[in-house]
């Protein structure tokens, strides 16, 4: 069977209608690469594509998509709810099929030097692909975000795995890896009020004291006036969908706020939705492997 490798690159735009064609015409524009998915968000400011095929082929679009990043995204003119460092703010390789993390690891290492040599950004290496325990965690890489970033590099201990120890003046610093699947999963809340928002995000992310495979912040949803908990769930077997979700309605419930809706950004496995189906019906004895129709069609 043929290799096929995920890549989920993060871009600081979710506005500009010309800018998010010309990311989608990249990711389309190279043999033996899918485009699955892509999404952007006006309150965030921020783009998801989700592509996926051979090793060499996503690696190469991953690179396109940086490159147009870099010549139509200027960081100095941009403002949203979420935490970014670059124009092309993250990178993650996934293993699909026939392949291991460790791959994923040898083709980030391979397309950061590639991103600096040939578009001079600096590249930080993490969760997997990380060279110091430092560096797993993305929000620690991207503390101080883009405006913070021309000091942050000049500390020994934060100079980029890859680059000078100074940020592209407009397309910041980016970060490429290797990961598991992570799963984009945002709550509205009935509230208008971020600081809500914030706490509840504090009180269930691994980093406060939470659930260790979760990480959340509070932003605002300025086109709708609502708060959310927007997080990201590292390992949807070790914390499920449905736990986090209840921890926030549980949470949210003592400020006299309600859940208005959830949203998966992107793609998810099927079992993370499946594994929340068996809970809230409380399935007896139900079993993923044998009980779900696809399943059986592989």
């Amino acid at each position: 069977m043929a290799k096929i490798v995920e890549c989920i690159p993060n871009f600081s735009e979710g506005t500009d209608e010309a800018i998010l064609q010309a990311l989608v015409e990249a990711a389309t524009g190279v043999p033996g690469v899918m485009l699955l998915d892509w999404s952007a968000d006006k309150s965030h400011n921020r783009s998801v594509f989700t592509l996926a095929g051979s090793p060499n082929a996503v690696a190469e679009a991953a690179f396109c998509l940086c490159k147009v990043a870099s010549e139509r995204i200027d960081l100095r003119n941009h403002t949203g709810e979420h935490p970014r460092m670059g124009a092309t703010d993250v990178i993650p390789f996934v293993p699909l099929r026939e392949m291991e993390v460790e791959d994923c690891v040898a083709l980030s290492e391979e397309l950061a030097e590639r991103i600096w040599s040939e578009l001079s950004i600096p590249v930080f290496l993490y969760e997997s692909s990380a060279r110091s325990p430092q560096r797993r965690n993305l929000a620690a890489i991207r503390k101080g975000q883009f405006e913070g970033m021309p000091q942050k590099l000049k500390q020994p201990e934060w100079a980029p795995d890859f680059g000078d120890p100074a940020p592209h003046p407009s397309a910041g610093v980016t970060a490429v890896g290797a990961r598991m699947p992570l799963i984009a999963f945002n709550i509205n809340l009935d509230t208008n009020r971020l600081d809500i928002a914030n706490a509840i995000a504090k009180s269930i992310r691994g980093s406060s004291g939470g659930y260790s495979h979760c990480k959340a912040i509070g932003v605002m949803l300025e086109e709708r006036g609502i708060a959310q908990v927007s997080m990201n769930m590292v390992d949807f077997e070790q914390t499920p969908l449905y736990r986090v979700f209840e921890a926030v309605r549980f949470e949210a419930a003592r400020w006299g706020v309600r859940i208005l809706g959830s949203e998966v950004i992107g793609l998810t496995p099927v079992k993370a939705l499946a594994d929340c189906a068996a809970y809230y019906l409380q399935l007896e004895d139900f079993d993923y492997s044998s009980q779900v129709l696809e399943q059986h069609l592989d």
